[in-house]
């Protein structure tokens, strides 16, 4: 072809043209679906699988369950495939999702705050007892976990939560997962502002709303006006963290870009002030970026940490105010320090009213039915019908009268739900673990709770605060790099060269004004069989070396690699 003034390529040698996928960004113009979960979210809204959910497969049953609603669209409603029993941990990653699946669910019922009635407790309770086998866990977020649920009893289960007031809607999915808040919010005599109505403002006009229901992966949130900074929110992909600005009084310090998994990131401020009526607005704002401006091509990258490292705070704040806003947010102070390493809450406390809240631990978040039931009746025997979740896995009854308090602390010990817990039961946490989850490779919630046990027994002495959470794979569900001793399960060897059940450990991790990511020692692996002795050890090396006042995190900052093998 002859070269023209139309066609001045036409004599140029031919030069390889690349074409720049981009991160799958929709406010970009990369609308092609990059992964296969982008796929399945453009051909269906994952909201709209309660109607087959409701109409098709509770009726024809498991087999019926089209792939993309079964390991997809199901989560948006609480619903994942649990483990089929005896697939050891080396599996995992071996079988396809179908050999992996088991024809039950794990069934997430959403508590927003952690806000429950003992109405709706009791509800859980009857529920789990009659449709999961009795089953009912208590998780880092303040939900509440069934196991063992058909897809024929969905739909009663369903009525009867909705009935109360409860839902699952938007509990798993690319969406805004629940919204955690102080459990102890509008009760505290220490509150810096009270959060709860942005809470329920946001629930109201944004969950099972498709403005964000199909979202880049999931969205967590975090809003609380504690001092004790109890809602974990250097780790949520947003936070609202209640501060006190010296001209315009108490209002929230708004952070972005936290969470952990496979790349952990600390979220950071923005530097901004939002008034309590603000909330819900700037909260829309930030998911909206996120809907928009979220990578959506890989699946490792596409949760809102990597935009927000990739921006920096600056950027990000700036694209929130003139497109998201179409105002300039306040600057404001950051949060003081917290004013308790614990910060989960039990105990006996004072409330605004002159009247009591107890907070008291389970083992490891692992109730059941039929102890669900029994807090709601305590609850209402001793306080008003109102009890909390926490990010801590533990619960609390509210409204307790002055008189009451012994009396119902005495019953909660009675059912092995102390409200003086040791160190090791207050401090220990675990993840589902390789019981239900397909994701897991080792075992979790029994051994935290042999490892409370032991420690009880060989340290009773020690009364320092202490975080333990044991994760069953690297996916971090239990917050292992931010613990002081985090432990992430995987298969090693033991001495006789057998591959075994164990865990990597992580060392100082620590959340608050000095947050940051555990210590993992080089080449150190510990089986399930010798984690007492060695968490033991590592205590007991602590207590040798330590600087008066000094915590488990610092010490372990600094010390050397031996002490802490």
């Amino acid at each position: 072809m002859a070269a023209t003034p139309q066609n001045p390529a036409a004599s140029a040698p031919r030069r390889k043209v690349s074409r720049h996928r981009g991160e799958g960004q929709w406010a970009m113009g990369h609308y092609t679906p990059l992964n296969g979960n982008e796929q399945f979210k453009k051909d269906d809204d994952g909201l709209n699988v309660r109607t087959r959910i409701e109409t098709i497969y509770s009726k024809r049953g498991f087999d019926s369950i089209d792939p993309n609603d079964l390991r997809g669209r199901m989560r948006w409603w609480g619903l994942y495939t649990q483990r089929k029993p005896g697939i050891d941990g080396g599996k995992t990653a071996v079988l396809e999702p179908e050999e992996l699946d088991d024809k039950y669910f794990m069934l997430r019922v959403r508590i927003d705050g952690g806000k429950l009635t003992t109405q709706q407790l009791r509800v859980i309770g009857e529920i789990s007892q009659e449709f999961a086998r009795g089953s009912a866990d208590i998780t880092d977020r303040q939900n509440i976990q069934l196991h063992w649920i058909r897809i024929e009893d969905v739909p009663e289960i369903w009525n009867r939560l909705e009935a109360v007031g409860l839902s699952t809607t938007e509990a798993c999915g690319d969406c805004p997962r629940v919204v955690i808040g102080s459990p102890v919010a509008g009760i505290a005599e220490d509150e810096i502002i009270d959060g709860s109505w942005a809470i329920d403002e946001i629930h109201e006009r944004y969950i099972g709303s498709k403005e964000f229901s199909n979202l880049p992966r999931k969205f967590k949130t975090a809003i609380s006006g504690s001092p004790l900074l109890d809602v974990v929110h250097e780790i949520n992909d947003v936070a609202f963290v209640g501060v006190e600005h010296p001209e315009h009084g108490p209002g929230f310090d708004l952070w972005v870009g936290g969470g952990l998994s496979t790349n952990p990131k600390i979220g950071v401020r923005l530097g901004a002030w939002v008034p309590l009526a603000e909330v819900p607005e700037v909260w829309a704002g930030v998911v909206g970026i996120f809907r928009d401006y979220g990578y959506r091509r890989l699946r490792t990258r596409a949760r809102l940490k990597f935009l927000v490292a990739d921006w920096g705070p600056e950027k990000f704040r700036q694209v929130l105010q003139d497109e998201y806003l179409k105002r300039a947010l306040v600057d404001g102070p950051a949060p003081a320090e917290p004013l308790s390493r614990w910060r989960d809450h039990v105990g006996v406390h004072r409330q605004q009213d002159g009247n009591f809240y107890v907070g008291f631990a389970p083992r490891v978040g692992r109730v059941d039915g039929a102890t669900l039931a029994k807090i709601a009746d305590l609850a209402e025997a001793h306080g008003s019908g109102r009890v909390r979740t926490t990010v801590e896995q533990k619960m609390i009854v509210l409204d307790v009268t002055e008189d009451q308090v012994e009396s119902l602390v005495e019953a909660l010990e009675a059912l092995d739900l102390t409200a003086k817990p040791s160190p090791f039961r207050r401090g220990t946490m675990a993840c589902t673990g390789i019981e239900y989850c397909k994701l897991a490779i080792v075992e979790t919630k029994q051994r935290g709770s042999a490892l409370i046990d032991e420690l009880e027994r060989r340290l009773p002495e020690f009364d320092e605060p202490l975080t333990i959470n044991l994760n069953g794979c690297p996916n971090a569900c239990a917050r292992i790099q931010v613990a002081d001793i985090g432990l992430k399960g995987q298969l090693v060897l033991n001495d006789q060269g057998e591959q075994v059940e164990g865990y990597q450990v992580h060392l100082g991790g620590a959340l608050g004004l000095q947050a940051g990511f555990g210590r993992k020692v080089r080449g150190l692996k510990v089986t399930s069989e010798e984690l007492p002795d060695y968490v033991e050890r590592v205590l007991r090396r602590f207590q040798a070396e330590r600087e008066d006042g000094e915590r488990f995190a610092t010490w372990a900052s600094r010390a050397d690699e031996e002490a802490l093998s």
